[in-house]
This record gives C-alpha cells, sequence and structure tokens, in this order.
C-alpha cells in the first residue's frame, strides 16, 4: 500500500490507521496506537489506588489495540512499550518499559505530583447552539494573528479572572474590538499542549509563544480559565469550544497556528515523553539512522512515514470538526513538503492530502513556506489550494518606506525601482503562479516573530539583550529606520516622520492584492523596546498594552480606516490574475502612471530615482458591482507635484484617505495637479 493510500480516507474496515486514540465501539472504549518498532506495549489505568494494566495486541499495520470499561471521561490513562533499542534501519527507540508515555491521540492532559503528564479521556460534548462557522471568502479575509494570552492579559475592560485566557479572548470587549477594527480571522500563536524547552527552564524562561508541542489534539490548559483548569482537560475543552463559538456568533473566523514539523521532545537526548518511546521512526533520519532536523528545534517530525502523515490530518481533522476551526497556519510547512529522501516537493503526498481531504473542505490552508534544511526557502511552491506567508512581500514594503527612504537621507539612492514594489502590491504574479491568483499569497507587514510596527519605525537594531543570548538570537535583517533616534525620542520631527511611515507601511499592507494579516497591538503601537524575538517573554514585553494616548487612538482609527475601505473596494481585492487582451472575472485591470500622470513604461520601471507611482484599479465584476479605485504612492521625504491621471471613462477623483498630514476630500478632475508632502499613500474614489 502507497503513502498516498495511507493518509487518504479510505473505507473503515481498509484504514489501518482507523480510530486512533481511545474510541468507543462494539468492546466499548478501545485504545489504538501505532508503533512498528515495539515488541509490546502496555496500556496502564490509573485505577486507584491501584494501575490496571492492560496488554494490547499488534496487528499487521502495527496498530497496537486494547480496551477496557475503564476509559470513560476523566480518567487518567498511559502506556508502556518495550521492544529493540535499533531497528534494522538503524533507528534508535530509547525502549524503557518503567517510562511512562503520552497516547499521541490523548485528548487532554494532566500533571502528576512528580511533573510528569498523564494522558486523560475527556468528555468531548458540547452544544453548539446552531452556530456556524462564518465562512468568510477569501478575498474578503483580513487576519489578525494574535497570542491567547498576550492579547488580553493587559486589557482592563476584561474580568481579571479571565484575562489571558480562551474566556477573555471571547469576552464582548475583545470581539467588539475586532469588529469594529474589521478584522475576519483571528489567526492564534500555538494552542495545542505545549511544554518549555529543557534550555529555557534551566535558564529560567518560558516558551511563550508555544512551539514547542506535547500534544496535537489537547488546547493548552495554562490558556484557560482558573475556574476551567480545576475543572479539568474536559471543563478547558470546551472553554475552548465556547471561544470558537462566540467568535463564530460575531462573524470571526478562529485559525490555529500548527507546528507538525517537530515535536516537544527535542534533539538526541531529549525528553522521552511519548512519540520517542514508542518507536523511533516519527522522526527523521538518514540511511545510516542517524537524526536529521530541518527545522532548528532538535527533532524533525517525519510526515513522508505514513502514521506520521495521519497524525497530521486526523490532528486537522478533529481541530476542524469537533472544535470548528476555520484555518490553519502551518509552521515551516516545507517540512512537511519533504519525502522519504527529505527533498521538498509541492507533489508530495501529505500536502495534497490535506487539500483534497473532504473532512477538511473548506478550511484555509496557510503555508510559512520555509524550513532551515537544504533547499528550504519554498515561497511560491506550494500547491493550489494553499496560501503562503508572502515573506517578498514583507521585505520589499520594508525597503520601499523604510531602508531606501534611510539611504536617500545618507546621500544614496533606493538599491531598486518601482516594478518589483508594483508586483508585490499587485498580488505577486512573479512568485505564485497564474492559475493560483493573488490570493496565494499572505501579505504581511510583521509577524509575532520580529519587530513590531512600532519598533520597526523606531529601531535600526535589535535589543535582545534580556533573552539571555547575548544578542546573538533574532534576525538582523530587520529592514527597518529609526527615523534619527534609536528608541523613544521627544524630537517632534521624528515621531511625526515614525507616525507616517507606520501609515504608509499600513496602507501599504491593507491596499494590495492578496490576504493581509495584521500583527495584535499594531493598530494600537505596540512595542517590545526594540526586542526582534519575543518568544522566551511571557510579560509586559510581550502582551498588548491596551491603554490608548491621542496617537494609539489616531493609529488605530486609520487602521479601522484603511480595513473598511478594502472591504468596500472590490478593486483592491482580486480573486485572480488577469490576462493582457482578455476580461477575466475577478481580476483587477491595473493601469500605472508616473508623478507627471503619464503611463510608466520600459526602463521607467527600473529607474531607482522614481519614487512616485499611481495606480488605477478597476475590478472586473463577477459577485460585486463595478468598482474603480486610484491609489497614489510618493515614497520620498521630498515635495512632488502630481498629476491626477486621464483615463478612459474617469471623471473626477476623490481622497478617501491619506497618509499624509492633511487631508482635502474635494473633487478634481483628471489632468489636476496636487501637491505631495513627503511619503505618502493616498487612495482616491474614482468617478
Amino acid at each position: 500500500m502507497s503513502d498516498v493510500d495511507l493518509v487518504s480516507a479510505a473505507p473503515p474496515k481498509a484504514d489501518p490507521f482507523r480510530d486512533l486514540g481511545v474510541r468507543w465501539g462494539e468492546a466499548g472504549p478501545t485504545l489504538r496506537v501505532w508503533s512498528g518498532a515495539a515488541s509490546s506495549i502496555d496500556l496502564v489505568i490509573d485505577d486507584a489506588p491501584t494501575e490496571r494494566v492492560v496488554p494490547l495486541t499488534r496487528d499487521a499495520s502495527g496498530v497496537w489495540t486494547g480496551s477496557d470499561p475503564r476509559l470513560t471521561p476523566g480518567r487518567r490513562y498511559w502506556l508502556r512499550a518495550d521492544g529493540d533499542r535499533v531497528s534494522d534501519a538503524g533507528v534508535v527507540t530509547p525502549f524503557d518499559p518503567a517510562v511512562n508515555l503520552l497516547d499521541p491521540y490523548a485528548r487532554g492532559l494532566a500533571r502528576t505530583g512528580r511533573g510528569e503528564w498523564r494522558s486523560i479521556v475527556v468528555d468531548e460534548s458540547f452544544d453548539w447552539g446552531g452556530v456556524e462557522k462564518p465562512a468568510v471568502p477569501l478575498d474578503h479575509t483580513v487576519v489578525y494573528e494574535a497570542h491567547v494570552r498576550g492579547l488580553t492579559r493587559l486589557n482592563p475592560a476584561v474580568p481579571d479572572d479571565l484575562r489571558g485566557t480562551y474566556a477573555g479572548l471571547a469576552h464582548e470587549s475583545t470581539i467588539a474590538h475586532l469588529t469594529a477594527l474589521g478584522v475576519t480571522a483571528v489567526q492564534l500563536l500555538p494552542v495545542h499542549h505545549h511544554v518549555d524547552e529543557q534550555r529555557l527552564v534551566e535558564q529560567g524562561f518560558e516558551n511563550y509563544w508555544g512551539y514547542n508541542t506535547l500534544s496535537y489534539f489537547a488546547p493548552h490548559p495554562a490558556y484557560a480559565s482558573r475556574e476551567a483548569q480545576l475543572g479539568g482537560p474536559s471543563a478547558i475543552l470546551r472553554e475552548f469550544k465556547g471561544m470558537v463559538r462566540l467568535l463564530h456568533a460575531a462573524g470571526i473566523e478562529v485559525w490555529l497556528d500548527v507546528v507538525y514539523n517537530h515535536t516537544a521532545e527535542e534533539g538526541e537526548g531529549g525528553p522521552v515523553t511519548s512519540f520517542r518511546g514508542l518507536d523511533g521512526a516519527y522522526y527523521r533520519h538518514n540511511q545510516a539512522g542517524h537524526p536529521i532536523d530541518v527545522t532548528g528545534c532538535g527533532n524533525t517530525f517525519d510526515t513522508s512515514l505514513p502514521a506520521g502523515a495521519r497524525l497530521v490530518l486526523d490532528s486537522l481533522r478533529y481541530w476542524a470538526n469537533e472544535c470548528q476551526i476555520d484555518g490553519f497556519r502551518f509552521d515551516l510547512a516545507a517540512t512537511l513538503g519533504r519525502g522519504t529522501d527529505a527533498v521538498f516537493s509541492s507533489e508530495e503526498p501529505l500536502l495534497r492530502a490535506i487539500r483534497d481531504d473532504e473532512a477538511l473542505a473548506g478550511v484555509k490552508l496557510i503555508a510559512e513556506p520555509w524550513d532551515v534544511g537544504l533547499g528550504g526557502w519554498q515561497t511560491g511552491n506550494f500547491p493550489d489550494g494553499w496560501s503562503e506567508w508572502n515573506d517578498r512581500f514583507r521585505n520589499r514594503a520594508r525597503d520601499f518606506w523604510l531602508r531606501d527612504i534611510a539611504d536617500a537621507r545618507g546621500g544614496g539612492v533606493a538599491a531598486n525601482g518601482l516594478g518589483s514594489f508594483a508586483s508585490k502590491i499587485s498580488g505577486s504574479s512573479n512568485i505564485y503562479a497564474h492559475d493560483r491568483g493573488p490570493l496565494a499569497g499572505v501579505n504581511l507587514i510583521t509577524a509575532h516573530d520580529g519587530f513590531t510596527l512600532a519598533d520597526l519605525v523606531s529601531y535600526d537594531a535589535k535589543h535582545n539583550l534580556r533573552n539571555g543570548e547575548d544578542n546573538r538570537d533574532g534576525t538582523d535583517d530587520n529592514r527597518s529606520f529609526n527615523h534619527g533616534a534609536e528608541g523613544p525620542t521627544d524630537n517632534p520631527w521624528i515621531i511625526d516622520a515614525r507616525r507616517r511611515a507606520s501609515r504608509n507601511l499600513l496602507a501599504t499592507l491593507f491596499l494590495s492584492a492578496g490576504i493581509p494579516m495584521l500583527t495584535a497591538g499594531d493598530e494600537i503601537g505596540r512595542t517590545q523596546r526594540g526586542n526582534n524575538n519575543g518568544y522566551c517573554s511571557d510579560d509586559e514585553t510581550s502582551w498588548v498594552d491596551w491603554i490608548l494616548d491621542d496617537e494609539k487612538a489616531a493609529l488605530l482609527a486609520d487602521t479601522r480606516a484603511l480595513i473598511r475601505h478594502r472591504r468596500e473596494n472590490p478593486a483592491l481585492r482580486p480573486v485572480r490574475f488577469g490576462t493582457m487582451g482578455q476580461v477575466t472575472l475577478s481580476a483587477t485591470d491595473m493601469t500605472w502612471f508616473d508623478a507627471a500622470g503619464a503611463e510608466v513604461a520600459g526602463d521607467a520601471w527600473n529607474d531607482p530615482h522614481r519614487r512616485t507611482l499611481q495606480y488605477l484599479a478597476a475590478s472586473t465584476p463577477e459577485l460585486e458591482e463595478f468598482n474603480r479605485v486610484l491609489v497614489s504612492i510618493h515614497g520620498s521625504e521630498s515635495s512632488v507635484a502630481v498629476t491626477l491621471p486621464e483615463h478612459r471613462g474617469v471623471r473626477s477623483y476623490e481622497a478617501l484617505w491619506t497618509s499624509g498630514d492633511t487631508f482635502d476630500p474635494t473633487p478634481r478632475k483628471p489632468g489636476d495637479l496636487y501637491d505631495v508632502v513627503g511619503p505618502t499613500v493616498t487612495l482616491w474614489k474614482v468617478s
């Protein structure tokens, strides 16, 4: 049987990996777990004051099975495995029948007095009250990347006992902010049950971001309210589902950042909690049996292994259906596209199985399209049906508004002409195949990893000393600009320049083709004081500060306005790439002009001295009415007189929004001049 057969939705009787974990069947509660290397596996059930041991039996596919009526909600259980430590392929499994192992499919975990974890059977029942998934079309999607704890930990509008929890995220004040902002999907940093790496524990730090998964089926308990934690895993799961239900009722989707590329068992000599103690083949090895790490995290989960691929699919199905999750962002997704030879391919069966699985129909799939292995940068190379984080958009937007302007101040010129910038704001057709369209790209200026928006315009270099790694951690390729002072300043000219740069970056994000992603707190000027790697900062460094001054309130108003203009103007959010000489429905016809109102052509695209660009965007209606807008961009601190372009069918222009210091909504005619002072974006309604 091929890998594709093993990970597909086969009929139950033909499926060797059916019903893994604890399920209820004719024999009562039954546990099924895979290990190809074990010679024996025991199921151990907490039957205080004693332990109930149930020897499991193996089938031809390496699936071990055992039943016991005690496997009821609230019951603790674990596994003990034994076998030859080294397989014929040289893969080591540190079998030790004295070590207690977690069920890889456990829906809940509980900590023992000795600091170990035990699997728990949970009560999965929940009343969804008729609330359904919002099913927001991708072209209407605006993503808000957030951390469950960090989003509400400092929010005074949320009750003390709910701050930093699933319930706090679903509190009416949080939802009111999200709906007023206009976002359609909250993308949560990992909520799978995770633990801190041994190195961090020794240093006295925590893994705040959560990219160190212990269980792919259990929600992280520390994000639940105290009341839910006291109620145990079943109560924690109910609180999580309640959060999803309330967000859905408000029309907001819930996406999860998922980490299937590596686990919390770390590198060789790391903790043995589950996979490593059941079968070393769960992790990638070369032909000599030595581990392969393409994640930089100590191990690489082997999704070319049928059982590994199936676990990923089963986990996705569980969250998408049992917990009603709307989308997934796959951390280091290039790892999931590596075959048995560890080489990435867009044809890798798992990538296509995820996309084609009927149980995942309608679920959004977002790839972080890289890892740290050979050939790890794969932006643009994922199959149709996937969208990808567009790092090229991020880099070019930062260059245009920050580094190019910094270079100009220093007497230099921009490194690139307008062409590369234009290609990114029009949907990155030079990156994504024509058939995939602009929605293959998730555009971003910032993310959890790196500078916040406020820090991007306030620091030239990272300031990560508090992380305990002598400022070695975190990227040095920030493409940031402090505008004349490093960090906080009282200089009004620098403050104004930073505010304008923030507005220009946000305008580029929301007025470009593709799916925009905003990082939580950027709309209100959240700062990490120059730290661009807050992975171990579960404190005010990473939490969103909700106390707004006039400056933060103004930035919030601008962000809301930009998202609203995007929503109201379908010309800004095409579904497809157009084809020259043809009418393509749900595409956008773009005509490009320079500062003089003449069409840009030839070498003008590559002239680094040209810093003014206007694009007239006209929709080709399919589901919405015809719409046309003009976006005028001036990427220089110098002043310029801009001529509004003349074009067939255009009678007037009316400014809808500007990043400049003055706003004049007076209608203007094609051919009229208007003065632009400093770096500015202006959006015009076209009649």
